[in-house]
């Protein structure tokens, strides 16, 4: 019995793994156009896009571009004092700002203002939070 579900568990896996597809010339051709001197690139195919994952300028960041190559937003990781003063403040006058700083996101995307995300969290909770260049927290997303 043992060995039968392993067997299907291992089918299963590999099912899963024949179904990731190509990432199109259009795609990768749009990322280098826009990043040309990234480097450790890697690819994600996220069904309705496709995610770079690179590194930029000492800086990690990523990318989305649906399947005909156009951009869709890039994200870059950075530091909370690099935020701009007004994120700050907000942050720190939120709710949520005794709460640990994970991670810091500076959000473009195609014809939008700049977002940035903090990632917090206190004990086992873990909380989206999105700010604008102004420092006015957006909106809140449960972390999944």
């Amino acid at each position: 019995m043992q060995l039968r579900l392993t067997f299907l568990l291992l089918l299963f896996a590999g099912t899963i793994n024949a179904q990731i597809r190509k990432i199109p010339a259009d795609v990768t051709d749009a990322f280098a156009a826009r990043y040309p001197h990234a480097q450790r690139v890697s690819w994600k195919d996220e069904l309705a896009n496709f995610e770079a994952e690179f590194t930029l300028n000492g800086f990690e960041m990523s990318a989305e571009f649906n399947g005909r190559g156009e951009w869709q937003n890039s994200g870059k990781k950075i530091k909370f004092e690099d935020l701009p003063s007004e994120v700050q403040d907000g942050f720190a006058k939120s709710k949520y700002g005794d709460w640990q700083k994970i991670s810091i996101t500076e959000i473009e995307k195609n014809s939008q203002p700049i977002q940035y995300r903090i990632y917090v969290k206190k004990s086992a909770f873990g909380k989206y939070l999105y700010f604008d260049a102004n420092g006015k927290l957006l909106r809140e997303a449960l972390k999944i």
